[in-house]
């Protein structure tokens, strides 16, 4: 079975290749815009779902998973940050709290078949100041990470804990993504065998 990952982010290609999957890449061309009054949870599951569709469009002999991750806190949704200000603004409305990492994962099959799910995370910050706020973001891997966090990176000290699936957080809930391929026919079994 062919794979095709439509998503350019580095870390859910990282997640995938070390499940030994063989796989291609193709980020979608199409701009991610969100609906007035669309909950969190519906626009990262539309998102993830029209990514993979974008993609399908040209490869639609191969599995295609798309994926969109958000941050969640007050109700308000937390993107990628357009500059270190707001990655630092982000922070600091998430330091010493609880929020809430949303990924929407889609799987589209090339009969046509298509699910759609969404993985949930809670994660608690611990409490910073705001230099060690500003430190962080200097670092340079807040831009191009929902909520200006890198879990699997130099963020991973921010985080005092997380409720539910680390991989979320990273970007690619691994154990819903299985579900979803075991629930298309692609059985844990034969996903740890590979798909060679």
């Amino acid at each position: 079975m062919d794979i095709m990952l439509a998503s350019g982010s580095p870390r859910r290609r990282q997640l995938l290749g070390e499940l030994g999957w063989k796989f291609q890449v193709e980020p979608s061309r199409l701009k991610e815009t969100a609906i007035a009054g669309e909950k969190p949870e519906e626009m990262v599951c539309r998102l993830a779902e029209t990514k993979a569709a974008d993609v399908f469009s040209r490869h639609g002999s191969c599995w295609v998973i798309g994926a969109d991750t958000v941050v969640v806190i007050d109700g308000r949704v937390l993107g990628k940050p357009c500059c270190r200000e707001e990655a630092v603004s982000m922070i600091e409305l998430l330091q010493g709290r609880t929020h809430t990492v949303m990924t929407g994962v889609a799987v589209l099959a090339p009969d046509g078949r298509r699910l759609v799910r969404c993985g949930r995370t809670e994660v608690v910050f611990r409490p910073l100041s705001h230099e060690e706020v500003r430190a962080y973001v200097a670092q340079g891997e807040s831009m191009d990470k929902a909520g200006a966090y890198a879990i699997q990176e130099r963020g991973t000290l921010l985080v005092e804990r997380i409720n539910g699936c680390y991989f979320n957080v990273v970007g690619l809930p691994l154990e819903v993504l299985s579900e979803m391929f075991a629930e298309l026919g692609w059985p844990l079994a034969e996903q740890w065998r590979g798909n060679k």
